[in-house]
């Protein structure tokens, strides 16, 4: 193996690839919460009918998300590698574990908060992505773009699947409040003058682009916005 396969593979070089990565879906969760947000212009869906249109036909973005699946799949994996490897390097717990005296639940938590996001991605993918880039959509809006927002508003009906949405936005926020200042962090971007700035920028990231989300399929269900 080479020296930067080497690299890679420590548990350092796996740290970066979560790092990296976990910066890189931080960045689409804003495009995809900006895009999505357009709901609430409540325009009966056409301006986000337009943002949805522009996301499945524009070349840019089909390759990003080539790019994001890649980064969704080595993040998923670096994090199942490091957890097994943390498993393995303490195979006997501790007589007396007191992780609250030195952590927050949820960064003892991003294991099981990612594994609920990887099923409710599963869910959410099934539900829009596909049909908008495979199976089609059979109705258009007034502007003659398919009609995402009609597909939206036929599943928020189901109010099982809006509660299983704001439970995953609820693991999405508790996800990202660790996630977000630690990949700064494993980058090496961190310093005692503006850490105060980033985890601050994190807590406030995480509790807006959740809330937005979890906002949506409420809004819908409830008649909120048409």
């Amino acid at each position: 193996m080479s020296g930067f396969g080497n690299a890679l593979s420590s548990s350092i070089g796996k740290k970066f690839i979560m790092g990296i990565t976990g910066l890189f879906l931080i960045s689409f969760l804003i495009v995809h919460c900006g895009i999505n947000a357009l709901i609430f212009i409540n325009d009966g869906g056409l301006t986000f009918n337009v943002g949805a249109h522009f996301m499945a036909t524009n070349w840019i973005i089909r390759a990003g998300e080539i790019v994001l699946f890649i980064g969704l799949l080595a993040h998923i994996f670096q994090a199942l590698r490091l957890t097994l490897q943390n498993q393995k390097a303490r195979p006997v717990k501790y007589a007396v574990n007191d992780g609250k005296a030195n952590s927050k639940w949820y960064s003892r938590s991003m294991g099981l908060l990612g594994t609920l996001l990887l099923i409710f991605l599963v869910v959410h993918l099934k539900d829009f992505w596909v049909v908008s880039r495979f199976t089609g959509i059979p109705t258009v809006d007034a502007n003659g773009h398919e009609d995402l927002y009609a597909v939206m508003r036929e599943k928020f009906q189901d109010p099982v699947r809006v509660a299983v949405y704001i439970l995953a936005m609820i693991s999405l926020c508790y996800h990202l409040l660790h996630g977000f200042a630690s990949a700064f962090q494993t980058m090496g971007w961190n310093h005692s003058k503006y850490n105060g700035i980033i985890k601050g920028a994190g807590i406030w990231y995480s509790i807006i682009i959740s809330i937005l989300f979890a906002a949506m399929p409420i809004a819908v269900h409830f008649g909120l916005i048409q």
